[in-house]
């Protein structure tokens, strides 16, 4: 079945030739040129995907993405300019998946997007299983997760960290493994988006973010998931 990618972007050319480029690949790909239409179309139909763009007119692609993940768990890769550091955290802070800084190749966004819904794909194939460490419960085939009884909301990227740590816990996952998990393949990306994945997860378990207790940091290594 063909991927549906929404590409959103307000310079016509960058947004015509990441289109077309989509289309070149087998996807289909519809436009919008700001962010009150994209979340417009995102309310008229179903997309596989997102590629947005942070910097957009009337509304900007950090607070779609903010709206988007209320209601919806699909994959957002954003497109942000090279200097825009603090912008690009925001982005994965509230609940993109991954990035691609301005200028960037066409081969490199194909290969976040194929990623992306290969991670999508995988996601959906999980065996049914429930997993339980401490308070923290995860059911995989419905992509539930509970802390201390309480239902929370995840993203993919945050349920596919969690399902990666819960495998072993008191196990301590290398930051190039969490990485190449989230990415299911060699590329692991800038490893500083690993701790911003892992501090938004954080975020949602923990009982005092600046206190964790359940994601344990092994300085110089990595992470781990510990039954509290």
């Amino acid at each position: 079945m063909t991927a549906r990618i929404l590409v959103v972007e307000d310079e016509p050319a960058i947004r015509e030739s990441v289109t077309y480029a989509l289309e070149r690949e087998g996807f289909a790909a519809s436009e919008a040129a700001d962010g009150e239409q994209a979340l417009e179309a995102l309310l008229a139909d179903d997309y596989d995907l997102v590629v947005l763009d942070l910097m957009l007119p009337r509304l900007s692609g950090t607070e779609v993405c903010r709206r988007v993940r209320k209601s919806s768990a699909v994959p957002i890769l954003m497109l942000t300019a090279r200097s825009s550091e603090v912008d690009t955290v925001l982005g994965l802070e509230i609940g993109a998946d991954d990035y691609v800084t301005k200028p960037f190749s066409m081969v490199e966004l194909i290969a976040r997007v194929r990623a992306l819904l290969r991670r999508r794909e995988l996601d959906l194939d999980e065996p049914p299983a429930l997993r339980r460490v401490g308070g923290v419960h995860l059911d995989l085939v419905r992509h539930v997760v509970g802390v201390d009884g309480e239902l929370v909301r995840m993203t993919p990227s945050e349920f596919r960290l969690l399902e990666l740590l819960s495998r072993e816990p008191e196990r301590v996952f290398e930051r190039k493994q969490i990485m190449r998990h989230l990415w299911d393949s060699d590329y692991v990306g800038d490893q500083r988006a690993c701790d911003t994945h892992v501090s938004n997860l954080r975020a949602k378990i923990e009982r005092d973010p600046l206190r964790p207790e359940r994601i344990v940091t092994i300085r110089g290594v990595g992470y781990k998931l510990v039954a509290v």
